[in-house]
């Protein structure tokens, strides 16, 4: 009798942590290519509140689609509305970037927004890839 009940408690605890492992998996992005940036090879997670404040974490390679132009490229990140974060790249080249965002005044993050940018100089506007929105489905 105890050997099947540890068989069950092991059997539940293996499929909880199956369904944590599952709704804490690394998701897709779109590519991102305006003019000039390409931002490939994305993927995104939103962390529980106990790990990593909650974040919304992403990571993918930026890459200066137009390497003689004389414009670098730049990522911008945000979450719950708050302001965008930049994160640049260098201009010629490709970089891999992973990164965290988080609302300090929440446990978790609930919404988040991501788009890749070349950066034109003050006079002229930047030109950035659409806004790409998640939702975070654990909440």
């Amino acid at each position: 009798m105890k050997r099947a009940w540890t068989a069950a408690l092991a059997a539940g605890l293996f499929f909880v942590g199956v369904g944590t492992a599952a709704a804490d998996a690394w998701k897709k992005l779109p590519e991102m290519h305006p003019a000039g940036v390409v931002f490939r090879d994305g993927t995104y997670r939103f962390n529980p509140a106990e790990r990593n404040h909650g974040a919304f974490e992403w990571a993918g390679y930026l890459e200066d689609g137009a390497p003689d132009d004389g414009h670098n490229v730049y990522v911008q990140a945000r979450v719950e509305s708050h302001g965008w974060s930049r994160y640049d790249g260098k201009q010629r080249r490709t970089v891999y970037m992973r990164h965290s965002n988080w609302d300090g005044a929440q446990r978790y993050t609930q919404r988040a927004e991501i788009r890749a940018c070349r950066d034109r100089g003050s006079l002229r506007p930047d030109n950035c890839s659409p806004t790409v929105r998640r939702n975070n489905p654990a909440h």
